[in-house]
């Protein structure tokens, strides 16, 4: 089985990306690879970050990599919190704390348009490509479900009526932005030789 490093430690995205791919590719961590460096996210753009990771990888460590950022546009926020969905509650705060700030500040707001996305960064045999999923829907007015991380419980898929954190994660991944951009990557992968 061909092996290829996500640029991720995250749990919750590993699990996803590994039952996306399924049997194809092992999927390493960045662990995995004995990488433990704390990469900065400093560019302004999620293709910027997923960039700056793919390459840290390569560069340091050798291995053929992917590496993803992902982005939560609110349209009653200007688009905030985008490049700082993970930390849009300050610098060392929790999934939850991005949450309850996010509906704080869309209380009483009847604008709940939203949309999130997640830029992969392809760096394989010596060439880079860029692939991008984006899901729309809008923010509930509370957490609703158990299923999933980070902004799921508040985030409703146009047309779903329920939050990521209600689908279960088979539901999730056929509609939701890594699973879309995920799917990009595996047709690139799948076109090779």
């Amino acid at each position: 089985m061909k092996q290829l490093v996500f640029a991720s430690n995250n749990p919750h995205k590993l699990s996803e990306i590994r039952r996306i791919v399924g049997a194809r590719f092992e999927i390493l961590s960045l662990a995995d690879i004995g990488c433990h460096d704390d990469i900065p996210e400093t560019a302004d753009t999620l293709e910027g970050n997923a960039l700056i990771k793919a390459r840290w990888v390569k560069e340091r460590y050798g291995y053929d990599c992917f590496a993803d950022d992902t982005g939560l546009m609110v349209d009653a926020l200007d688009g905030a919190p985008g490049v700082m969905t993970a930390r849009f509650a300050g610098e060392h705060c929790t999934p939850a704390d991005n949450v309850a700030l996010l509906l704080r500040k869309l209380q009483g707001n009847p604008l709940r348009t939203a949309r999130f996305s997640t830029v992969i960064a392809l760096i394989k045999d010596g060439r880079e490509q860029v692939m991008t999923g984006t899901v729309e829907g809008e923010i509930a007015t509370e957490e609703r479900g158990t299923d999933g991380f980070g902004y799921d419980p508040i985030f409703i898929p146009e047309g779903t009526g329920k939050t990521f954190a209600e689908m279960g994660p088979d539901a999730k991944n056929e509609i939701s932005h890594r699973g879309r951009a995920t799917a990009k990557l595996l047709q690139v992968l799948n076109a090779e030789k």
